[in-house]
């Protein structure tokens, strides 16, 4: 059950948010393997004074359409979360026109026993969502 809060700058579109979430959610169900009915997004906008960013980090111009991301999930290996920041910058590119110097990621961990919805169900042995097929870099060894 990841939560995906999306911080933008005002004035977007419902469809460009819409865009953007089935960006986010097809990638989150390509690397982390969550079932398709699992989507929590909130999105935040913010007038321009509100998100302040450098116009060049890291030695790359950064426009005034850059995003923030935010996951809260449960522990993932490195490698599975580098997946999900693979997946989320193609499925973003393709699906919403965001162009990679624009998208800034951000992943919480939380313990797998900190998330409830009515409804969901808990494979007590891998402490994923009893539909998720959890294999390879997915799981914690």
């Amino acid at each position: 059950m990841p939560s995906v809060n999306i911080t933008l700058r005002e004035g977007t579109s419902a469809e460009y948010k819409k865009a953007v979430s089935g960006a986010i959610h097809h990638a989150m169900i390509e690397a982390l393997a969550i079932p398709e009915d699992d989507r929590f997004h909130v999105f935040h906008e913010k007038r321009p004074e509100d998100m302040l960013q450098e116009p060049v980090s890291f030695g790359i111009e950064r426009t005034p359409r850059c995003m923030f991301i935010q996951l809260a999930l449960n522990e993932r290996t490195p490698e599975a979360k580098q997946a999900l920041y693979d997946s989320i910058v193609r499925h973003l590119g393709t699906e919403a026109g965001v162009p990679i110097e624009d998208i800034m990621i951000m992943v919480i961990e939380t313990a797998r026993e900190n998330w409830w919805v009515h409804g969901r169900i808990v494979n007590p042995q891998t402490g994923y969502d009893a539909r998720m097929q959890v294999v390879g870099a997915l799981a914690d060894s």
